[in-house]
């Protein structure tokens, strides 16, 4: 069942599904808040509970506070993980390109009220500067994690910052890099002048695809088909051989570029 962006909708599919007697269910909920809903109604029905990307906690909105021993089990990916190999791999693009780290900068975008973008873009932000980028200037923008939203702030951050000649871009996903890339390329700056690193690849392959020069230099590619796969096995083994689920489960990641995408089977509609 697609929950899309209702939480209401959430609580009432597992309510059904509880009432039909499943043995377990894989949630992925559209907002954490409803966790203790989605939780309880699993206790209280004896239905094994396994949630999907998203943390979930038993007894409160926001996972970042949670116990660690009130969270449910979870397969997703790793967000620190995630954003220490953007991390390394801009410092890879920065230092082949031999820049002078003054005349550099690095622009960060996220939406800064959503906790695991928070963790995706410090991780990275570490993983910069323990590889080799530690005197570039870094410029958080705090955006709606979309590509305009991304676009219209990197554009006012261009205006403020002349000085700068050539742009280091990380975020919380695919849509944030490529906007902040289009107002970077929008503003006259040379693609080769830009090192952006996506996170999905969804959007970043559109850019390889076109053949033309982007500022879009590689992308983390997260397969949301080994989530599936992974989260299917797990409550599988847990229901049918009494294999007691994982606190998390993190399927794979992998850096893809304009060389390689196509073979690592990113998916590019």
């Amino acid at each position: 069942m697609n929950l899309g962006n209702d939480a209401n909708k959430t609580v009432g599919e597992v309510q059904a599904a509880i009432a039909r007697k499943v043995h377990g269910l894989i949630v992925v909920v559209p907002d954490p808040a409803v966790g203790p809903q989605v939780a309880q109604a699993a206790k209280s029905g004896g239905v094994a509970l396994l949630t999907s990307d998203d943390q979930v906690c038993v007894d409160g909105p926001d996972p970042g506070k949670c116990a660690k021993d009130k969270l449910v089990p979870r397969v997703g990916f790793s967000g620190a993980q995630m954003g220490a190999e953007i991390g390394k791999r801009a410092a890879e693009e920065f230092m082949k390109a031999d820049w002078k780290a003054e005349e550099t900068a690095v622009i960060a975008a996220w939406k800064q009220d959503v906790t695991v973008c928070t963790d995706r873009v410090q991780a990275a932000q570490q993983a910069f500067l323990d590889s080799g980028g530690a005197s570039v200037k870094i410029i958080e923008v705090g955006t709606d994690n979309t590509p305009t939203g991304a676009q219209d702030k990197v554009a006012a951050t261009i205006t403020a910052n002349r000085a700068v000649k050539k742009w280091i871009v990380w975020g919380c996903n695919d849509e944030n890099v490529s906007g902040a890339v289009t107002a970077l390329q929008n503003a006259g700056n040379d693609p080769a002048d830009i090192v952006g690193i996506g996170l999905g690849a969804y959007l970043a392959c559109k850019d390889w695809r076109s053949g033309k020069p982007t500022g879009m230099k590689a992308a983390l590619f997260i397969n949301g088909h080994d989530v599936g796969r992974l989260a299917v096995k797990t409550l599988y083994e847990h229901v049918k051989e009494g294999k007691e689920m994982p606190a998390e489960a993190l399927a794979p990641t992998r850096i893809v570029d304009a060389s390689n995408w196509q073979q690592a089977g990113v998916p590019c509609s």
